[in-house]
């Protein structure tokens, strides 16, 4: 296994993590939006602050980054779940999700423009058809009707959009980063989380045990450790194939719905996994194509 491959599919593993947002969210009960990426963010920053004990590691080594790499790392994170709350706030969930989840196909899209890659027809082919499946699923394939008085929702979703796939294609950039400093991250996530529960939200915490168990599963998995194994492998890994495998999330997390009979089975179900199964499979042609043997070995006897 090449270090490629073996880079992406630990990027992969976050699209797995994902999948359970939507269930884990869920159980959380009543908690506010702002307060709950606040609680799952401090338990991210815990965890890692755990292993560095743990391996005897200094903190300091992977906190010490210029002020571009803090900028690039909190704004991805924290930038991210601030414009897709504020994408709620003010349009339709099917409308904003349909939009905000264009961050798959930006990414496939925006890394053509790294240095040694190349967007050929399969990338994007893969990508659209996992945008497709996607756009069935947040739909339940019914009409979506764009409004005028949405408008600041559907800008903000945009944002949100393009601050996920730039922050995963800029990364690129700065692999000399440990991706343990994703932690950094994490914890100044946390704080601007509670600043924005504070300006916008009343607070409402969980009511019961399982309520906390389900908060703590966000930040150990889709709130926490998928971060860190998408930092992997954004800047090691095949971004164009993770790009589109990202599509998976949705009908993961809606399967996952429908076996804890929180969802129904369709045909939109079984179309959107057709779509997106496969758009992941096109994209991934790159990673899986036999190297090409070089003329001069060929030629030998």
């Amino acid at each position: 296994m090449t270090p490629t491959v073996k880079a992406t599919l630990i990027g992969g593993t976050a699209v797995l993590m994902w999948a359970t947002l939507a269930l884990f969210t869920t159980l959380t009960g009543r908690v506010p939006p702002f307060l709950l990426v606040a609680l799952a963010f401090a338990v991210a920053s815990a965890m890692i602050a755990v292993k560095w004990v743990v391996c005897r590691q200094n903190p300091l080594s992977y906190l010490r980054q210029p002020w571009p790499v803090w900028l690039l790392g909190v704004g991805g994170l924290f930038g991210y779940h601030f414009f897709y709350f504020l994408a709620l706030r003010n349009a339709p969930p099917v409308e904003a999700g349909l939009i905000a989840y264009l961050w798959p196909l930006l990414i496939v899209l925006f890394s053509s423009l790294l240095p040694g890659e190349r967007l050929r027809w399969w990338h994007l082919a893969g990508a659209l058809a996992g945008l497709a499946g996607a756009a069935l699923l947040v739909t339940g394939g019914g009409k979506v009707a764009f409004r005028a008085d949405h408008m600041l929702g559907y800008l903000a979703a945009v944002a949100c959009a393009f601050t996920w796939s730039g922050y995963s294609v800029l990364s690129r950039f700065v692999k000399s980063v440990p991706t343990d400093t994703v932690g950094g991250f994490c914890a100044a996530s946390a704080v601007l989380g509670f600043a924005c529960h504070l300006i916008f939200e009343e607070t409402v915490l969980p009511a019961s045990a399982l309520e906390w168990l389900a908060v703590l599963a966000l930040g150990l998995g889709p709130v926490g450790l998928a971060f860190f194994t998408w930092d992997h492998g954004v800047k090691h890994g095949d971004i164009k194939a993770l790009g589109a495998a990202s599509y998976a999330a949705p009908l993961l997390s809606t399967i996952l719905l429908v076996l804890f009979g929180m969802g129904a089975a369709t045909w939109v179900l079984a179309a959107a996994c057709v779509l997106i199964v496969g758009g992941a499979v096109l994209a991934s042609k790159d990673m899986f194509a036999r190297p090409a043997v070089p003329p001069d070995i060929a030629e030998k006897p």
